[in-house]
């Protein structure tokens, strides 16, 4: 059953410091849970003895050089093979990248705990994965504390500009700004929250100073990663607008082209901020010399005076980042099969979204349907939880989000009777009253039906889990791939569109929105970091990249998990659908190609394909203190699972 979530009750904390301190029935519930348990005894049974970067699925060579035609640099440290499974002992690291995932584990092997190996790995992600992470961007972590069984969250979303009104990205005519002319411009730069979530994570329940974690990330930057096909495809396809900021093509367009697959990319200026941040802390950000220039390029984005591109400049202000704080607040929490589901609570929208769809489905038996009617369910619980989200869920500062209500097993209940096994909700669906629910069997839709608005794909996650049994899940994004495209000139790294996350314009007027700009306002997020416990103890911990897509994905991979018994790895690897209130849902190849897609067009379906949604991690608590820590086995070129000491 699902519970009402705690109270909303948070704290905003300004980052000014210096170098971050050291510092159904029960029965059945749990009947339901053992083809899940059976799926993890059976992958260890399989899997026990491949040791972590052991022969896997393995991804093409990852690192670029100033030199595009230049071949692999035997000089350059070789990054572990990919392998998206590992069983062993001593704490588990999974993420997009084997550089990144290896940072966290060389934190672990020497003694840190999970939150410090976590932002090891993002620090890590910051120079391998620039495109998707960074200290100019923002994100949300969610900890369980081993020792007092507790889960909290930090939310580090970034903020508006104080002058931001809802016209932010209106034209002089109150029309919107078309959408990829708003992303690259400093209008759509927020100010930073990840150097904040850094300093704050390490400080209230780290083992490390700040230094010491970037430490693997500084000499990654400085020294170089091998450069994949996925690198140079996202260079590529961002070649166009990254020409037209010289920082940017400095960068990542050397000779001005992408960087070629298997060459050394070094980044030393990124490797000279991290060293500052050691050094002086977050301060040098949100009070120093790193917030001057951040403000100076979103001020007066730097661009090649030969370009045709127009790039509107933002507003924001060195007091924007002087009052940006994290905020420290309790996560959402609802009962599914007998276990507590833990997520992040509004700014971002993941953790009531995935709680009320589990909510929606809890009545629902779905280890026994066929697959056809478990995706017919999953599909129809998740359509009516974007009807939801969209109506509910902003910036709880500035709107009256009804979280506890989102997250209440009543409200679900009288959601689900929507859901018909013969026939096909219409999207956009209307949004039911989570204030006032009718009561089950009612099918409520007294509100009134809007389109769900765009919100980019890209972001990175990963998970780590330690040998005291803490467990971090943190997603972190710049947002578009790329992010603004704007590089802070001498610093290297990119800026975020963070901003580009809030409506432009209400989808109906007639409907309120509760997430348009506004003054310090957080855009809305999909991010959906969330940590299963049995009891005290962690049962597993996941989360994707993928825009409002990272919902769906981190819904359908605890559902193949928990109810139709696939192994963790397996669970992230099944092809996905994604429903988001849209006339069509979103189906990856495996399942176009499949024999699903056409008895569910039967029953009245519509469907467009996507190559590509999500790419999640997670790990796994198993018996006798080992980790299970799982990746991608295909999707952004296969993930990264590593494991202290692996199983052999």
């Amino acid at each position: 059953m699902g519970h009402a979530a705690r109270p909303a009750a948070s704290s905003t904390r300004s980052t000014t410091a210096g170098p971050g301190g050291a510092a159904g029935s029960i029965g059945a519930a749990v009947r339901r849970r053992l083809p899940a348990l059976a799926a993890a005894a059976g992958m260890v049974a399989v899997l026990g003895v491949v040791p972590a970067g052991a022969a896997g699925h393995e991804s093409a060579d990852r690192g670029a050089q100033a030199d595009p035609a230049a071949q692999a640099d035997p000089a350059a440290q070789a990054a572990p093979a990919k392998t998206p499974v590992a069983v062993g002992y001593g704490g588990a690291v999974s993420s997009v990248d084997p550089d990144a995932s290896a940072a966290g584990i060389d934190v672990l092997r020497h003694g840190g705990n999970a939150v410090d190996a976590a932002v090891a790995t993002a620090a890590a992600l910051g120079v391998t994965e620039p495109y998707s992470a960074g200290v100019g961007g923002g994100g949300y972590l969610v900890y369980y504390d081993a020792k007092r069984h507790k889960v909290a969250t930090l939310d580090g979303r970034e903020t508006a500009p104080r002058s931001a009104d809802q016209k932010l990205f209106l034209d002089k005519d109150g029309k919107p700004l078309p959408f990829d002319d708003a992303v690259t411009s400093g209008l759509s730069v927020g100010t930073p929250g990840t150097p904040a979530t850094w300093n704050d994570a390490l400080r209230d329940w780290g083992t490390r100073s700040l230094g010491q974690v970037l430490r693997p990330a500084e000499r990654l930057a400085r020294d170089g990663f091998k450069v994949d096909s996925t690198f140079r495809q996202q260079t590529a396809d961002n070649q166009a607008r990254f020409k037209d900021f010289p920082a940017t093509a400095k960068l990542f367009l050397p000779g001005g082209q992408p960087p070629a697959v298997g060459s050394t990319f070094r980044n030393p200026d990124l490797a000279r901020t991290y060293a500052l941040l050691a050094k002086k802390g977050v301060g040098a950000i949100y009070r120093g010399e790193l917030g001057r220039d951040i403000v100076d390029t979103v001020r007066k984005p730097p661009v090649d005076p030969k370009a045709q591109r127009v790039v509107r400049a933002g507003d924001l202000t060195a007091e924007d980042l002087r009052s940006y704080g994290t905020k420290r607040q309790a996560p959402t929490r609802t009962g599914y099969r007998g276990l507590d589901v833990y997520g992040m609570a509004p700014s971002s929208s993941g953790g009531t979204s995935v709680a009320e769809a589990l909510n929606i489905l809890e009545k629902t038996d779905l280890s026994k349907l066929s697959d056809v009617d478990y995706l017919h369910s999953y599909i129809e619980a998740s359509r009516i939880a974007f009807a939801d989200r969209g109506r509910w869920v902003g910036d709880p500062a500035a709107e009256d989000v009804p979280t506890k209500g989102l997250t209440s097993q009543r409200f679900a209940d009288s959601r689900a009777c929507l859901i018909k096994d013969d026939a096909v909700l219409k999207s956009p669906v209307p949004p039911g009253d989570p204030n006032n629910p009718s009561g089950p069997g009612s099918c409520d839709t007294r509100g009134r039906a809007a389109p769900t608005t765009y919100e980019g794909e890209n972001t990175t996650h990963l998970t780590v889990a330690d040998k005291w049994g803490n467990v971090v899940a943190y997603t972190l994004t710049i947002e578009q791939t790329g992010g603004s495209g704007i590089t802070v000139p001498g610093r290297g790294f990119l800026l975020n569109n963070e901003l580009t996350d809030f409506s432009f314009a209400p989808a109906d007027p007639a409907v309120h929105d509760p997430n348009l700009p506004g003054p310090g306002k957080r855009p809305r997020s999909s991010m959906s970091p969330t940590i299963v416990l049995d009891g005290h103890k962690p049962v597993l911990a996941l989360g994707s990249p993928g825009g409002a897509t990272i919902i769906t994905t981190v819904l359908q991979t605890l559902l193949n998990h928990l109810d139709r018994g696939m192994p963790l790895v397996d669970a992230i690897a099944a092809p996905r659908a994604s429903q988001r209130n849209a006339a069509e849902t979103e189906l990856e190849p495996k399942l176009w190609n499949g024999p699903e897609r056409a008895k569910l067009e039967a029953l009245g379906h519509s469907f467009k394909q996507n190559p590509e949604i999500g790419a999640a991690t997670g790990v796994q608590r198993l018996s006798g203190g080992r980790w299970l820590a799982a990746a991608e086995t295909e999707r952004r070129g296969g993930g990264s699972a590593l494991v202290v000491h692996p199983k052999r």
